[in-house]
């Protein structure tokens, strides 16, 4: 075993703790929060180990009773929410997804299209809708209507930071499931995928195409909850159409040129 090894088990140890406290913190101490972002948590804290503790502390934990709805309230916290409910679902698509064409040995080229498409479908179907459709009022078909556009454009973010991560240091390393090495990648991957789409999150909740955090109070449950930064779930978009074409536009942009720009690096033809 190389060094190398040691420092990816104990990095994993250190996740596996946090994700535990995480999980303990939310469902067990209650944090106020809607289901659906405890679950978030846990599954960002997993794969981003301390680093997700640390933003549920700093952003989303109720730092005393009855503080929460003002704690959550500032744009940059919402921001945080928002991206979360976007990653726990894109990444956990992507990483299963990987797991399966790394093993399968597809090109790299080939393993990106099935993991953006695996990653979309986790997020948009699972997260978004399933999740969601209660607290948007809808059915699960208008669930999905209302958050395709959202998710696709926090997925076009969140896919150039984790794809460009995986090009760069699996292409050529011929890595598989088995070793720590390729988790350690996609724990990488998924915290570069989280840190290029926060800015467009930031933005969707600012023109109210997205929710971020929520506060939940268990004599609320008959009721809408509370967002600490819009107070109800039913989504009015503030954003025009050649707005929304641009954003569109820009996060598509960006996510091809990442792709094309690895590819001038590495070869994504081999497997």
């Amino acid at each position: 075993m190389i060094v190398a090894d040691w420092i990816l088990y104990a990095w994993f140890a250190v996740a596996a703790l946090s994700t535990a406290y995480v999980a303990w913190d939310n469902f067990a101490r209650k944090n106020p929060d809607e289901t659906v972002m405890k679950w978030g948590w846990v599954l960002i804290t997993l794969y981003l180990g301390p680093v997700g503790a640390a933003l549920y502390v700093l952003t989303d934990r109720e730092p005393a009773p009855g503080t929460h709805e003002q704690f959550i309230r500032p744009l940059c916290k919402q921001g945080v929410g928002s991206t979360v409910h976007c990653v726990a679902g894109d990444a956990t698509g992507i990483v299963v997804a990987a797991a399966v064409t790394a093993t399968l040995g597809f090109p790299m080229w080939i393993d990106f299209i099935v993991e953006y498409l695996a990653g979309f479908a986790c997020g948009l179907l699972i997260f978004q809708s399933l999740f969601m459709k209660d607290m948007l009022g809808t059915s699960y078909l208008g669930a999905i209507r209302a958050t395709f556009v959202p998710e696709w454009l926090s997925m076009n973010m969140m896919a150039t930071g984790m794809f460009t991560t995986m090009a760069l240091l699996m292409m050529g390393r011929d890595m598989q499931p088995s070793e720590p090495l390729f988790w350690g990648v996609m724990s990488l991957g998924v915290m570069v995928g989280f840190t290029t789409a926060y800015p467009v999150n930031v933005w969707m909740v600012a023109r109210h195409m997205k929710h971020g955090l929520m506060t939940r109070r268990p004599s609320d449950r008959a009721q809408p909850a509370a967002s600490g930064q819009h107070g109800a779930h039913r989504m009015r978009w503030d954003v025009t159409r050649p707005q929304l074409t641009a954003i569109a536009t820009l996060t598509t942009l960006t996510l091809v040129s990442s792709i094309v720009l690895s590819a001038q690096k590495v070869n994504l033809a081999l497997g």
